[in-house]
This record gives structure tokens, C-alpha cells and sequence, in this order.
């Protein structure tokens, strides 16, 4: 299986587009690199290519990718869908960008299609899709070779949705694995807190990529203080913070023989300086942080 880090940051992206704090002046006078908002691609056969969120960044992030260039038809693409394991905004308003893409499918909890709705409606006016639940029973297989499992994370919705009755299924990770080799990957960009699951889904997996949003427990608060948040003043998604004792650097360094990968990462975030502290102590672990554009086998 082949995975490619289309983005690797969070909602906004780095430089985010209205905030002025260090680390983004940093990637502005080009000492630190600039990162799209987070998505990945994932294939079994090198054809049949299926990206894990799509980004408000995703024509860039296709543009920059050549394996998922079209061809040979003129509206050929090898982009057969979309697994998404949330519905904020910055996992799912790429999906503007592929309309008219005739046979797309798209994979998400129930929820999360009942909040795509309207979205739905339009999209599927360009041409028709395929919309279906990812928490089906024994998971699903995709085109290329790749069974997946999806697994509640969250129940966190999006916030521009009134409030409605606690639902675990608004954030999903995904276990993506190869029939041909065994090989399997963990996908998991929002967790808002460690769980068993995690630590059963990382026991049967060779790579892990997840959350690594925020660096610390009061970078969120901070980040919202400051006006990195949302326009309501607050984080648009709950996130486990890498450090600390309950931190997921902590759980992670109990499955040192799984590649761990962090993603999603906030604009106010240290690990994007890799000469900083924090990201000494992620790689000291043995965790990784990637650039946009990393592709890796599993």
C-alpha cells in the first residue's frame, strides 16, 4: 500500500491566513516551511488512489502529486473516492472541488452524511455519486485491494450545526489494509481522547498516522485566546495534545515496533520548527513529523 501525505496542518493551514504569532511569521519570511491543510492519498495497486479527507487545499494538493494526475482520457482520474472521518469544514469542503467527477464514492459515518446533506444535493446535481456509511458491519473493500474498518472516535460535531443528542460516531478512525501483503495502516487526525480501541487498532497495525493538533493541554486555550480558533473564540475540534502524562506521545511509546506518524498539525504548534524542543522529544519516541508531498509503502 502506498500513502502520500497530501497536508499535513490543521484547519487554516501554516501559515494560517490571519494570525501573526511566531511560528507563522516563521513560515512567512521562509524560515520554517509552509504546510497544506491535512488529507491523504492511500492505493493497493498504484491505480486506484483514495484520499482520507479532502482538504479546502485539495486541487493544489493534487496538482503537486504526479500518481494522481489524470490520464490517459481526457476526464480520467485515478481518484476513485473519499473516506472522511469527520465533517469540519476542513475535511470536507474539498469535495467542492471534485464535483462533476462521474463514479465517486464517499465513506462516512451516518452522522456525518445526514450533516453533508445539502452539500450532497448539490454535489450529486454535477454527478451522480455514491454516498454510504462507513461503520458498515465488517467494514468495506476498495477498489485497488484495501479492506477498511472504521472505528468511533468522537462525539464532537462540527460547529456549525445546532446542538443535537450525544453521537460517538461524529469522529472516526480507519483501519486501511492490504490484501495482497497484510500490510495496514491506522488513520486517526482527530482523537480526543486515548482509548482502548486505539491501542487495539495500533496492535494490529504498521504505521499509525494521527493527531498531533496541539503540542501541549493549553495550547488550544491559548490558541483561542489569541484568535487562532475558530470565529467563536474556541477550537473547532476536541484534540488529544501530544505531551504530557495522558498525552499521545506517551500512549504511542508503547507501540515502539509501529511507524507513528503525527498529522494535523496546528499553526501554533512547536513541532512545526524542526529544530525546536518538542520536536526532539516526538523523535526521541521515535514518532515522526512529515512534510506535505512524504510517501511511504506499509
Amino acid at each position: 500500500m502506498r500513502v502520500v501525505l497530501l497536508g499535513t496542518a490543521a484547519g487554516g493551514g501554516f501559515p494560517q491566513w490571519n494570525c501573526a504569532c511566531a511560528l507563522c511569521a516563521a513560515a512567512r519570511d521562509g524560515k520554517l516551511p509552509s504546510r497544506t491543510q491535512e488529507c491523504v492519498a492511500v492505493t493497493g495497486n498504484a491505480r486506484d488512489w483514495w484520499l482520507l479527507n479532502v482538504s479546502p487545499d485539495i486541487r493544489t494538493q493534487l496538482t503537486a502529486t504526479p500518481a494522481l494526475w489524470p490520464g490517459p482520457g481526457a476526464r480520467d482520474t485515478p481518484v476513485r473516492g473519499v473516506l472522511l472521518t469527520d465533517a469540519e469544514p476542513d475535511h470536507v469542503t474539498g469535495l467542492a472541488a471534485l464535483r462533476g467527477a462521474t463514479g465517486l464514492k464517499v465513506y462516512a459515518p451516518r452522522p456525518v452524511l445526514a450533516a453533508l446533506t445539502p452539500a450532497r444535493a448539490v454535489l450529486d446535481r454535477y454527478a451522480p455519486w455514491e454516498w454510504s456509511d462507513s461503520l458498515a458491519e465488517d467494514g468495506f473493500v476498495l477498489a485497488g485491494g484495501l479492506v477498511v474498518t472504521a472505528h468511533p472516535m468522537g462525539t464532537k460535531p462540527p460547529t456549525y450545526l445546532p446542538p443535537r443528542p450525544t453521537d460517538d460516531r461524529w469522529v472516526t478512525a480507519y483501519r486501511i489494509e492490504d490484501l495482497a501483503t497484510g500490510g495496514a495502516l491506522v488513520y486517526a487526525p482527530c482523537v480526543a481522547a486515548w482509548s482502548e480501541t486505539l491501542d487495539e487498532l495500533l496492535t494490529t497495525a504498521d504505521c499509525a498516522v494521527l493527531d498531533g493538533t496541539f503540542f501541549t493541554a493549553d495550547e488550544a486555550g491559548s490558541a483561542a485566546r489569541a484568535g487562532s480558533g475558530t470565529g467563536t473564540g474556541r477550537p473547532s475540534l476536541v484534540h488529544l495534545p501530544v505531551a504530557g502524562p495522558r498525552g499521545s506521545l506517551t500512549a504511542l511509546a508503547r507501540h515502539p515496533g509501529v511507524r507513528r506518524i503525527y498529522t494535523h498539525l496546528n499553526n501554533t504548534n512547536p513541532l512545526l520548527d524542526a529544530g525546536s524542543a518538542a520536536r526532539a522529544q516526538v523523535n526521541g519516541v521515535g514518532v515522526e513529523v512529515l512534510m506535505d508531498g512524504a510517501e511511504f509503502v506499509v
